[in-house]
This record gives C-alpha cells, sequence and structure tokens, in this order.
C-alpha cells in the first residue's frame, strides 16, 4: 500500500487538518523503506481514523544513523540555544493547542475536554520547563589533595532511543524528549502503534522551531520490529522506554548488545490506603481519581483500594455513588464525558476478561461489570468496582488497565502494609490519614517509587515520577529526570609534583 506522506482530515468536531502519514527523519516525512503500513482506528467508533508508514530495521537504521550525523554538531550547541529551541517548539505547539487537543483525543480515546486538553496543556510545560534547564547543567571541582585538582562535567550520551506506550502518546514523549534534548542529546522516538497520529502532527514544529536535520527523529512501527531494533541498535547509546513490565524485561536484555544506559517506566498495581481516620470524602473523590482518569490507562493507576474495616461499608456506598454521579462516559467529542472508550479492541477484551476473572474469583460486583454499548460502539466499559477482594485474587496482582478497581478490607495499619507490599510492582502509593506521623510511617513503609498523602496520582513535574522492584528503574521529571540524560566525567588535573 502506497499512502501520501499527509492527507487531508476532517476531524468529528469540524476541524480539518493534514495528518503527516511518514517517518519524521531529518526533518522530513519519508515512506518506509519497506512501504508497510500501520492503520490507526477511532476507540469512540471502531473505525478507520487513518494509516502512517510502519518503519522496520532499515528504516531505524537510517534514523539512528541521521541522529548520530546530528550529534557530531548538536552536541556543541550551548544550552542557552538549547533552551530557546525547546522553548519556541513548545510556543508553536501552543499556538495550535486546539486543533492538537482534538487530534489527541480523537486517536487515543481521552475525551477531549476531561482529559486530552489537560495532558496537551502538560506536554507544553514540560517542554518549557526544560528549556530553562537546558543553561545549568553543570559539573563539580573536588580538591582533597592541594597537588591535585578533580572536576566533573556532564555531558549527553549521545543517541538516545525513546519508545513509548499508547496510554499518553504526547506526554510521554514530552517526558522523554525535552530532558533527552535539553541535556544536549539527539534522539529516535518510536511512537505506539496503535496511537501514531498526534505526535507526527506535532513533529512538524521541531522544523520550524529551527531544530537542525537529525536532532529528533519520530517514527512508528511495532515493537518486535522497530523497537526491538531500536533497543538493540549498536548506535545507540542508551533507551529509555515506557510500557509493560514484561516488555520491560525484554529491552533491558536487548540494550545489553552494547551495554546502553536504560531507564524503564513500567507497570504498576498501586495500593490506596484508607484509614479509619481518614477524612472520607477527601478520600472517595481522590480513589476515583485515582482509577478512573484516562480510563484507568495509567501505569501509576491506585487500582487496588485497601479500606479499613470500619469505614469499609460507608466508603464503598460513598465511592459508587460519586462515580456514577461524577464519571460520565460517553464520545471524546461530548463536552460532560469524563471517562472515554478503552484504546483498543485488544485492551476492550483484555478488561473485560479481567472482570470476568475476578467475578469466578468471587469478588462482588458493586458498579459496573460490563461493557458499555450505551455510550457508543466503540470500545467502552463501564467504569466498574470489585469489592470482597482478597490480595491474591488475579485482579489484586495483575495490571488490568482500565477502568477497574478492587476493594479490600484490613484491619490494622500492619495488615495494610502487608498487602500493599504484597504485589511484584512499586511505582506509586496513597494513604489518607488525619494523623500526620501515621502518614509518614506508612509512607516509609510502602515499597514504591512514590507515594502521595491525601491525594492520588497528584503529578507534578517538578518532581521525580518512577518506581521500584517490577515497577522499573530510573526517574523522569525535575532534575532527576534531567540527570538521567547526562553521564559524569571526571578530569584529573596533576598540579604539583605529586606521583
Amino acid at each position: 500500500m502506497s499512502l501520501p506522506l499527509e492527507y487531508p482530515v476532517t476531524l468529528p468536531n469540524g476541524l480539518q487538518y493534514k495528518q503527516p502519514s511518514g517517518l519524521f527523519i531529518n526533518n522530513e516525512f519519508v515512506k518506509s523503506q519497506g512501504g508497510k503500513t500501520i492503520d490507526s482506528i477511532n476507540p469512540s467508533t471502531g473505525e478507520l481514523n487513518g494509516s502512517v508508514y510502519a518503519a522496520e530495521k532499515v528504516d531505524v537504521d537510517v534514523a539512528v544513523k541521521a541522529a548520530r550525523t546530528a550529534f557530531n554538531k548538536w552536541k556543541y550547541v550551548s544550552g542557552d540555544k538549547r533552551g530557546d529551541l525547546l522553548y519556541k517548539f513548545a510556543q508553536l505547539v501552543e499556538r495550535d493547542v486546539e486543533l492538537i487537543n482534538a487530534i489527541e483525543a480523537w486517536d487515543s480515546g481521552k475525551t477531549k475536554e476531561q482529559n486530552a486538553r489537560f495532558d496537551v496543556a502538560e506536554f507544553i510545560s514540560v517542554f518549557k520547563y526544560y528549556a530553562g534547564w537546558a543553561d545549568k547543567i553543570s559539573g563539580k571541582v573536588i580538591q582533597n589533595n592541594p597537588k591535585k585538582l578533580a572536576y566533573t562535567v556532564h555531558e549527553p550520551f549521545g543517541v538516545c532511543g525513546q519508545i513509548i506506550p499508547w496510554n499518553y502518546p504526547l506526554l510521554m514523549a514530552a517526558w522523554k524528549l525535552a530532558p533527552a534534548l535539553a541535556a544536549g542529546n539527539v534522539v529516535v522516538l518510536k511512537t505506539s502503534e496503535i496511537t501514531p497520529l498526534s505526535l507526527l502532527f506535532v513533529s512538524k514544529y521541531f522544523v520550524e522551531a529551527g531544530f537542525p536535520p537529525g536532532v529528533v527523529n519520530i517514527i512508528s512501527g511495532y515493537g518486535a520490529t522497530a523497537g526491538a531494533a531500536l533497543a538493540s541498535h549498536m548506535d545507540v547509546d542508551k533507551i529509555a522506554f515506557t510500557g509493560s513490565t514484561a516488555t520491560g524485561k525484554v529491552i533491558s536484555q536487548l540494550a545489553t548488545s552494547n551495554m546502553k544506559a536504560v531507564t524503564l517506566e513500567l507497570g504498576g498495581k498501586s495500593p490506596l490506603i484508607v484509614r479509619e481516620d481518614a477524612e472520607l470524602d477527601q478520600a472517595v473523590k481522590w480513589a476515583a481519581v485515582g482509577i478512573m482518569s484516562n480510563q484507568g490507562q495509567i501505569c501509576s493507576a491506585t487500582s487496588r483500594i485497601l479500606v479499613h474495616e470500619k469505614v469499609h461499608d460507608e466508603f464503598v456506598k460513598r465511592f459508587v455513588a460519586h462515580v456514577k454521579e461524577a464519571y460520565k462516559q460517553g464520545d471524546v467529542f461530548d463536552d460532560q464525558a469524563v471517562v472515554g472508550p478503552q484504546v483498543s479492541q485488544m485492551q476492550y477484551e483484555k478488561v473485560l476478561k479481567y472482570i470476568d476473572i475476578g467475578k469466578k474469583e468471587g469478588a462482588q460486583v458493586a458498579l459496573g461489570g460490563a461493557a458499555n454499548k450505551a455510550a457508543g460502539k466503540g470500545f467502552f466499559i463501564q467504569p466498574t468496582v470489585l469489592t470482597d477482594v482478597q490480595k491474591t485474587f488475579r485482579v489484586a496482582q495483575e495490571e488490568i488497565f482500565g477502568p477497574v478497581v478492587t476493594v479490600s478490607k484490613f484491619s490494622t495499619d500492619e495488615e495494610a502494609l502487608e498487602i500493599a507490599n504484597s504485589t511484584e510492582y512499586g511505582l506509586g502509593a496513597a494513604v489518607f490519614t488525619t494523623n500526620v506521623v501515621k502518614a509518614h510511617q506508612m509512607a516509609a513503609e510502602i515499597q514504591s517509587g512514590m507515594v502521595w498523602i491525601n491525594s492520588s496520582n497528584d503529578s507534578d513535574m517538578h518532581v521525580p515520577f518512577g518506581g521500584v522492584k517490577s515497577s522499573g528503574n530510573g526517574r523522569e521529571l525535575g532534575e532527576y529526570g534531567l540527570e538521567t540524560y547526562t553521564q559524569a566525567k571526571a578530569v584529573h588535573v596533576n598540579i604539583g609534583t605529586r606521583l
């Protein structure tokens, strides 16, 4: 199939634009050398949105070569200049933000007004934030001996391969692209084959902003071909991946080809603990945010709610009522809809299968528990609350990645912590209590990279994001996220007659 490198699109809300379909390499959209394509399916309708070219190994080789050539000059560009380019890029996205909001919603199944709009706003903010860091990367002088001086410089890795997931097509790209470019690296980024459209569209702003050819390369492709080729490539110096734990393990193995640096942000099964003394209305509100946002397709979603037995029944009653009232489900262009469809037929079927597993294990359905055909003909699943869930149930151990939450009881703080730490994951956790001492004590005991006290999934670009155990390694966002894209070099200077 031969596609034009861009084609006209009229979105369901009436906006019109031209969608790029090519691989973005060397500041140009080009066809894949094998000519294979990927179809993008509308999650709200199950219909075809459009198609893009699919990169294979030979295309990855071309993109990496372009990046390596660009790095030879880009590494000498000043931090001031890199910051200016990042900020200019953010301004260009901001200029066309309404169109980009719509493309992101249409491509991924996010509700436009209640979800996509906020993701695109943070996409812009992350680029502006790291634009401010670009000229502030510095080392240290270390002098422990009057006859010797040593200093460190923080250098970019070089060519960074980046692989992003389908649940946040733009935002996950910003978390990786912005710090890598600010630190002086060049990038080859692979989008998800499920949601390729929005990032390909914004790629053109890198040209308009003035980035040199080859500094940013965006390709679409399948994980088994393009992703594997990027992770194992001998001329890629670092790989960063966000996605499932199973795929993260494969990425780690492939990266040993040349011992490239690896950052992994993987799955989660984050607990939300509601102590007896918690403010229940706050706990209810944040518990809903923590699992129903983005259709539950969040790696850090607080998908396990652990409630003290004395307040369990009242919490469940309020929680179900709140979700029914506040989390309307509908088409992505319905301004009142909060919960959209699952991203794909495969994900839709996976979530429904887990709901069925939970029922068979003995969980009770307090809300939802089925597909929602009334919301549309796409991949809609009712917001679902499962109660009477034991910690050994599969639905309490495995990542479902949908609008499905389990609720379990506990009697003591020690029991709550034991249940919280009983999975292989360690990405996030939440504790609701009015006892500040207990809050910090429990935060210290929970095995996770992040803990929210009296909130859930309260992401902040100034604060590091990442997990422990099977939830990955390394951190994104904040100064910590910048550090993962530089490596320290030590320079020893003999300033005396020391032997």
